[in-house]
């Protein structure tokens, strides 16, 4: 059988696809990890919300459980100190690439939203979520970026 350059191209870049989804998380190598050392400036909801500010608007940002477990439901609470236009939340993995998963915002006031959320995990037994927060304010568009841990209970 003769191999074209076309084919032998298409697999290379096949094997290279693959090898890049296999290793987004890595694994644990057997071994059981279940403590971690916590990043500072991490969100850390078992405290309460996290906030941030952006041109004098704070953004209040809440996930409960506090301890935010993978692939269990999760409730999200944003709140902001001001009424926003076209608020959208989408949360991807910090570190590695696991997805985006756009949240489906529910606005209870003027100033608050919250949300249902679940996300995988991860067998590295570290995973940094990030929760992006767009919108927009007086016409101009604006973002803010909220980190937390995934599965944070092992963390001290």
């Amino acid at each position: 059988m003769q191999n074209t350059h076309k084919s032998v191209v298409l697999r290379v870049l096949y094997t290279l696809f693959m090898a890049v989804i296999v290793s987004g998380c890595e694994p644990d190598n057997g071994k059981n990890v279940t403590s971690f050392k916590q990043e500072t400036g991490l969100c850390n909801f078992q405290k309460g919300a996290c906030s941030n500010t952006v041109d004098g608007t704070e953004l209040n940002l809440r996930i409960t459980p506090w301890n935010t477990p993978s692939e269990k439901p999760l409730e999200l609470s944003l709140s902001s100190s001001v009424p926003l236009e076209k608020v959208k939340i989408r949360v991807e993995g910090r570190d590695m690439f696991m997805g985006i998963i756009p949240v489906n915002l529910a606005q209870e006031t003027e100033t608050s939203y919250n949300a249902p959320l679940i996300y995988g995990s991860c067998s590295s037994g570290y995973m940094v979520w990030q929760a992006i927060v767009s919108y927009e304010q007086d016409g101009i568009e604006k973002f803010t970026i909220f980190e937390f841990l995934a599965d944070s209970e092992k963390a001290h």
